[in-house]
């Protein structure tokens, strides 16, 4: 059984193994092994972003779990991108990973909806998201929620530069 719960920093150890985990499931295969690395090594740790973020209230996690597992999250942020196409006030969704085994159990709609819910009692115009171009897996999932693609971000895995979409819903 999925349970859901706001995160707290005592998650911190669980919840970084986890993501790190799905982020090299999902983009180890797209960039060199040294890029790769530079990456991880930025975003995961005890001295990564990860951590740092949960313990900063302006980011807000909700977490999915089955027993001790956290098997997905979800990640909303204040806006850090930078486009004009963006609605002033927007709020960003900055990660919404689910654990590949419990793909297709409902969790990431569950956790969409949280997120959406939270944008919405925060008074919040627009959610706006960055997807990798060739996540075709999330970009099929972010259309049903009726995301518009508005622009790309040119996003740093280590050295190399990738192409994301940046994609806005309003509310």
């Amino acid at each position: 059984m999925t349970d859901y719960r706001d995160a707290t920093p005592a998650d911190g150890p669980a919840l970084d193994a986890m993501a790190r985990k799905i982020w090299l499931e999902t983009f180890e295969h797209s960039a060199s092994a040294e890029d790769i690395a530079l990456y991880v090594g930025s975003a995961y740790g005890p001295q990564g972003k990860l951590i740092r973020d949960l313990s900063d209230p302006a980011h807000h996690f909700r977490l999915a779990t089955d027993g001790d597992e956290i098997v997905g999250y979800a990640k909303l942020s204040p806006l850090w991108l930078d486009d004009p196409a963006i609605m002033p006030g927007a709020l960003q969704l900055s990660q919404l990973y689910v654990a590949s085994h419990r793909h297709g159990h409902g969790i990431a709609p569950v956790l969409m909806d949280w997120t959406i819910g939270e944008v919405r009692r925060l008074a919040a115009p627009a959610l706006v998201l960055t997807v990798w171009e060739e996540n075709h897996r999330a970009k099929a999932f972010y259309d049903r929620y009726a995301f518009v693609h508005i622009g790309d971000y040119a996003y740093p895995t280590g050295n190399q530069i990738d192409r994301d979409l940046i994609m806005q819903l309003i509310l």
